[in-house]
């Protein structure tokens, strides 16, 4: 008989066991060795879980107390985070916002002497995955009980890997910066660089070196580096022809006074600035500075013209040498006529340019030069300056008037003669060179009281003078298709250790403004030394050398600035107009010579 559901009974047959709906009662026994086995495998699984669960309770809450204190000790070998700790110092650009100068974080190693366990081992250990380090630096570091020993700064990310993986107790690392220059040599001698400490040492990393630091805006320059990169080109290819031993270039936009280029070689790897020779540091277009030549007589003429004494159709006898004391004042192709101003200025004479000076004398000549700011340190954004080499004013001689007319005698900066130049054909106007980009429209001159230095119709017979130049007189070689180009060359002799002119060295250079007839740029390029080749017929003079230097950068960054060349009958409009103020009898008294040998003179001047 069966029996029925009752107190501690089993279902009734006809109601099968379903899992998860019924289940063997709570007072049911273990029927088998296997159920017990697994019923204490169930409760020691809990156990641990447990454990683990209140472990990791415990860590996580210590770790969160840590990081909410923020004094917990550090370990003895520690991670940097990029630019934690260390000032960011600004960024240096071109007036396009290309980065020419930046910092990257990066770490430095330094020990812990005191915890080092085994300096030796360590020593040994070290040395394996940096080699370049001083062994006798390196044990001092490691033994020398200091809290932090640098051992090496701006270690690479390969380096770092390699430095931690080692584990070594002691070692830590900080958080570093290190300057970079992208542009790498291009512009090396305005931008500068700094030291390991990100101090500045030259350009504008020193002269700036204050605002770099307190300011995190990038000071932006107002060098555009494409023009930069093409005036680098063409005078590095100058000095490989003519085997010059340097070189200097500028661009300036005559309306702002912003310097677009300012080149000066041999240069040098900014990123490496201790590989670099004292010459390649050397800025030729602000410290160096030369007795320019015949550019100076862009001054000489336009204070004759525009003092009154002296008028373009007035005529000088050239035929003879000029005597100053022991010496004769020359010219290398010799007129036997007397010629007028614009052929004086045309042909570059020397005698004729100093027969016009005796017309205005000393003091004015002297007045005239500190008014275009010849006679004083250039105010320019970089640290190296040459103050000019010149007499005092009452050492002022009668020979220093004839010599400072056609550019010996008194040696400037190549800063200074852009400014003193970019002054004459700007209507008199004052043009402040600058190497830091100006924001806003630019300036309209005088309205800042400034006054003319010469009048607006002197500006317009220079400018004249020097479309003629190119046209018609020693730098042909520097004419542009379908734009006025106006310039002047000069080639004056360098002077030795003796203070003596030497006999076979020159320095060479021209200086050309474009359009002429609404002058906007002014081009800037001397050559140290040049030497003459077959090319040239064997003459090394700015006509040959450094006019060709000048064309190839016009021809190149005319349509990068956006000026359109003109056709040809815009040109010959152009061309009437600039010539004009000078009358059509002394324009036309200027013969257009093919094969003339005009870019050969100016060498031999003082003899």
């Amino acid at each position: 008989m069966k029996k029925g559901r009752g107190t501690g009974g089993l279902p009734h047959a006809s109601q099968p066991i379903l899992p998860g709906l019924t289940s063997t009662p709570r007072s049911r026994r273990l029927s088998t060795p296997r159920e017990h086995a697994l019923e204490i495998a169930r409760a020691r699984l809990v156990f641990v879980t447990l454990v683990f669960a209140v472990a990791w309770i415990v860590i996580a809450g210590r770790l969160s107390y840590l990081t909410l204190r923020g004094d917990a000790p550090e370990p003895q070998i520690t991670r940097a985070e990029p630019g934690e700790g260390v000032a960011e110092r600004a960024d240096i650009t071109d007036r396009n916002g290309t980065v020419l100068a930046t910092s990257l974080p990066t770490v430095s190693l330094c020990a812990d002497s005191k915890s080092i366990l085994n300096p030796a081992e360590a020593e040994h250990q070290l040395i394996s995955v940096l080699p370049d380090l001083d062994e006798k630096r390196l044990d001092d570091a490691l033994t020398g009980g200091k809290q932090c020993a640098m051992i090496k700064r701006h270690l690479s990310p390969k380096q770092y890997y390699e430095v931690n993986k080692l584990g070594i107790a002691g070692l830590e690392f900080r958080p570093d910066e290190r300057r970079l220059y992208p542009a790498g040599n291009l512009a090396a001698q305005v931008v500068g660089y700094t030291d390991i400490d990100d101090n500045g040492i030259a350009g504008i990393e020193k002269s700036m070196d204050e605002r770099l630091n307190e300011n995190p805006e990038p000071v932006a320059l107002s060098v555009d580096l494409r023009v930069q990169t093409i005036m680098r080109q063409e005078l590095g290819a100058a000095m490989n022809t003519y085997h010059a031993i340097g070189a200097a270039g500028m661009v300036l936009d005559i309306k702002t006074g912003e310097i677009l280029s300012m080149v000066s070689l041999p240069d040098f790897d900014p990123d490496h600035p201790g590989n670099a020779s004292d010459d390649a540091k050397f800025n030729r277009d602000t410290l160096g500075v030369y007795e320019m030549g015949s550019t100076f007589k862009i001054f000489n003429t336009a204070l004759a013209l525009d003092s009154g004494l002296v008028h373009v159709a007035d005529t000088f006898d050239v035929s003879q040498p000029l005597e100053i004391g022991h010496h004769k004042i020359r010219d290398f192709e010799r007129e036997d006529r007397a010629l007028n101003v614009a052929e004086i200025f045309t042909h570059s004479s020397n005698i004729g340019s100093a027969k016009m000076a005796t017309r205005f004398g000393g003091l004015r000549q002297r007045d005239f030069f500190a008014r275009l700011g010849l006679t004083e340190r250039a105010k320019i954004e970089v640290p190296e300056v040459g103050a000019p080499l010149l007499p005092t004013a009452r050492d002022w001689s009668d020979s220093t008037t004839l010599t400072a007319a056609f550019g010996h005698g008194i040696a400037v900066n190549a800063v200074q003669l852009i400014g003193a130049v970019a002054t004459i054909i700007n209507d008199g106007y004052p043009v402040h060179p600058t190497l830091v980009k100006q924001n806003g429209p630019a300036p309209d001159y005088g309205d800042d009281g400034e006054e003319r230095v010469v009048s607006a119709h002197t500006s317009a017979l220079v400018r004249g003078l020097m479309r003629l130049v190119v046209t018609r007189g020693t730098a042909k070689q520097a004419d542009v298709e379908g734009y006025m180009v106006g310039g002047k060359t000069g080639t004056a002799d360098k002077i030795g250790a003796n203070h003596k002119y030497l006999d076979n060295a020159r320095l060479s250079s021209f200086i050309a403004a474009f359009p002429i007839n609404a002058p906007r740029y002014l081009i800037f390029a001397l050559l140290d030394d040049p030497k003459g080749s077959a090319k040239t017929k064997g003459f090394a003079t700015a006509g040959w050398t450094a006019a060709p230097v000048v064309r190839n950068v016009i021809a190149q960054i005319g349509p990068l600035l956006d000026i359109a060349p003109l056709s040809k009958d815009m040109q010959e409009a152009a061309e009437r107009q600039i010539l004009k103020p000078l009358g059509s009898e002394v324009v036309d008294g200027i013969p257009v010579e093919e094969g003339s040998n005009y870019a050969s003179v100016e060498s031999d001047s003082i003899q």
